[in-house]
């Protein structure tokens, strides 16, 4: 089991794919990081050497990026911080609705959460 940045990383996929399991790395930004570390995309996870875990490790270490822990505090504190200034954009975040312009007279089913029946007035 290979454990990278706090992250168990899936045994039996690609590592370019297992790598996007953390929080942080795309498929790009994980096909960087294996060129830097000098590993083929197509070994599985199971297969990576000490060697290798260790120069993916280092890679990781050495690379500009906010991973994990790190970049779920950033956009916690961004969030945060629109709420404090009362933007419109801190509005919808506080009342659990679409930030980006969405509709929400049909949509918006997963941001909003299940369907709540009004009973009709007369």
């Amino acid at each position: 089991m290979v454990r990278l940045v706090g992250v168990d990383l899936p045994r039996n996929k690609r590592i370019t794919y297992a790598l996007t399991y953390i929080h942080g790395i795309g498929l790009t930004a994980a096909k960087k990081i294996t060129k830097l570390a000098n590993i083929n995309n197509d070994i599985r996870t199971n297969d990576l050497t000490t060697e290798q875990t260790i120069a993916l490790r280092e890679t990781l270490e050495k690379i500009d990026l906010k991973l994990e822990g790190d970049l779920r505090r950033f956009n916690g504190l961004n969030i945060k911080r629109l709420n404090e200034i009362n933007c419109y954009r801190g509005k919808r975040h506080r009342f659990n609705l679409p930030v980006r312009g969405q509709r929400t007279r049909t949509n918006a089913r997963s941001k909003r959460g299940l369907k709540k029946t009004v009973t009709g007035k007369k």
